[in-house]
């Protein structure tokens, strides 16, 4: 247990007052008793590893997650569930991806290659895999379920004749909310290749049919189910006609190819999503998941899912609260993910797993957040430190501790955190000023508090690692500090002499406050010394203009601009040989 946490009282110890899990929780554990399952709990997330997962997509994860380690601390059995949507169709190639992979739209994610020298199997993969770092070092426990596997496998064979038998029923659930075709859908389902892909895209999501010559586009017959072309692996397929004794499924495809298959034995396809989905959570038995706002729509697939997995495939449709969205502030030049879509792994380089945790469970999943990348992260990093003082001595609000205690740890483990967590923008500071030389860093943060050196660097890890990456990746070029090799005799030699003094007075006071709090006082003091008053007298307008001069005017002189970081900060940074030689005439 690190040094933070020790005598921290645990959830159990602690009123759950105005805290959404163990509400949540509450919901699940009484819905599950209605429904006496008599087997462990199912709570499930799906993501789609079409591109990059972004931090909005981890919202979809960190809402069960949350849910079912309030379930494991309460001894209730649970199993969250990760559906990999990777079968998928590949539906547009992302910004900044090389865009001869638009040969691929329409293929499964697992059938159309990885980006050009990833060392993954497939495009799936290769977005999966940073995901599944970022949940493992989050603390995230679930099973993993790709969709190919189950697909491919046949493993919802039943569930797909089944929903097929049951195509004139769907769609009357589906009639109940679908919109009037659009004038022309016909004439783009006898166009080009791209045109039938656009007309297959706005089709997915209901289902497959064969196009009549006189309703205007709408569909003769409708069809759950969407093969995938065995001749070129695309999803651009209309079915013709299906036999429900003998399970004999016509298709025709845009690339021309035209087949009939017995479905009780085709595995090269999938239901439509609206029907995918319910039939998932009957199959699997979910009974939490969380969906987006987006579903909050009467047309929508939750609502129109819910209608399905009751009517048709004998199950009930989860609980679970919508969801907001994740803003993003800042976003400099993360490498990784193209388009300007940070993700989970982008931002473990620039925090700590527990602080990120944090951001999803202090608030309620109807709050929107956004996460920082600028200068903002300090403020947070301000807030989390500050939350973590009134933890250690009892003061936070009920609510605070099980949003701190829950960012801190799992049912199962303790995430990793820094010994010794010295301020965010401190750190961010030092590492700007000193490029990341770890002698000079080891040298200016020792000097912090004298009292109690630094005896290594590892006593600050992994925040400082954070902080360090943050500077090199977010911090503007133009907001980067360089300390003056030598002095800026012009200004120097135009100084008045009351400016001069009170340089006199700051270089007069470094070796008695050589501390980050000593030089604090100092640089405060030192107008307030130069009107006659006590170190200690409080500002006034007069003074707090005085300070601001003063300020500039030591910026200008170490480091060329008149604004930077924490001045004792950058007083420490420079050394007390370099300042006086910088700021002496």
């Amino acid at each position: 247990m690190t040094e933070q946490s020790k005598d921290v009282p645990t959830v159990a110890q602690r009123s759950t007052e105005a805290d959404w899990v163990s509400h949540l929780a509450d919901e699940v554990i009484t819905e599950a008793e209605g429904r006496r399952l008599g087997k462990p709990v199912v709570v499930a997330s799906g993501l789609s590893p079409s591109g990059p997962i972004h931090l909005g997509n981890l919202r979809e994860v960190m809402i069960p997650h949350l849910v079912a380690d309030e379930l494991r601390r309460r001894d209730v059995g649970c199993v969250h569930i990760l559906s990999w949507d990777d079968y998928d169709r590949f539906r547009k190639v992302p910004v900044g991806a090389d865009p001869s992979w638009s040969q691929h739209i329409g293929k499964p994610l697992t059938s159309v290659p990885a980006p050009a020298g990833s060392p993954y199997p497939n495009w799936a993969e290769h977005f999966k895999a940073p995901m599944v770092e970022a949940l493992a070092r989050l603390g995230v426990e679930y099973q993993g379920i790709s969709q190919t596997e189950q697909y491919t496998s046949g493993a919802y064979r039943e569930q797909i004749l089944l929903a097929m038998r049951e195509r004139e029923r769907i769609d009357a659930v589906l009639g109940r909310y679908r919109t009037k075709a659009k004038p022309g859908a016909a004439a783009r389902k006898q166009g080009s290749i791209g045109e039938l892909e656009a007309a297959a895209a706005e089709a997915a999501a209901e289902g497959s049919g064969a196009a009549s010559e006189d309703d205007g586009g709408t569909t003769r017959g409708y069809f759950p189910y969407k093969p995938y072309c065995s001749a070129c692996e695309r999803d651009l397929t209309t079915v013709t006609a299906y036999d429900d004794i003998t399970t004999a499924l016509a298709y025709t495809c845009a690339c021309g190819h035209a087949e009939t298959v017995r479905l009780a034995e085709h595995h090269r396809g999938k239901l439509v999503w609206k029907v995918d989905w319910p039939m998932r959570w009957a199959y699997e038995g979910v009974l939490f998941e969380p969906s987006g706002v987006d579903h909050q729509s009467p047309g929508s697939s939750f609502v129109i899912g819910g209608k399905l997995v009751e009517e048709v495939f004998g199950g009930q449709q989860p609980i679970g609260p919508m969801y907001a969205f994740v803003g993003i502030s800042g976003m400099a030049k993360m490498s990784s993910s193209k388009g300007g879509v940070p993700t989970p792994t982008d931002a473990l380089q620039i925090m700590e797993e527990p602080l990120l945790r944090w951001l999803y469970v202090r608030r309620k999943p109807q709050q929107s957040f956004t996460i920082a990348f600028d200068q903002e992260i300090q403020r947070l990093y301000d807030e989390w430190d500050a939350l973590e003082r009134r933890v250690a001595d009892g003061t936070a609000s009920a609510a605070d501790a099980n949003s701190h205690d829950r960012a801190v740890r799992t049912a199962a483990r303790e995430l990793p955190r820094t010994p010794r967590p010295l301020p965010y923008r401190t750190l961010a500071s030092v590492a700007d000023i000193t490029t990341g030389n770890q002698e000079q860093t080891l040298r200016i943060l020792s000097d912090l508090d004298p009292d109690h050196p630094l005896g290594s660097l590892d006593e600050l890890r992994p925040r400082l690692d954070r902080a360090q990456t943050w500077v090199d990746t977010q911090l503007p070029a133009d907001q980067r500090t360089r300390l003056r090799e030598q002095p800026d005799t012009q200004m120097l030699s135009s100084l008045s002499d009351p400016e001069r003094r009170s340089l006199d007075l700051l270089l007069a006071g470094l070796d008695a406050h050589w501390s980050l709090d000593g030089l604090s006082s100092l640089v405060y003091a030192v107008p307030k010394l130069q009107a006659g008053l006590a170190a200690d007298a409080k500002p006034t307008p007069e003074l707090k203009a005085a300070q601001r001069s003063f300020f500039a005017r030591v910026y200008w002189l170490l480091i060329g601009r008149d604004t930077g970081p924490r001045l004792p900060t950058l007083l420490l940074a420079a050394g007390p040989s370099q300042v006086r030689k910088l700021l002496s005439s």
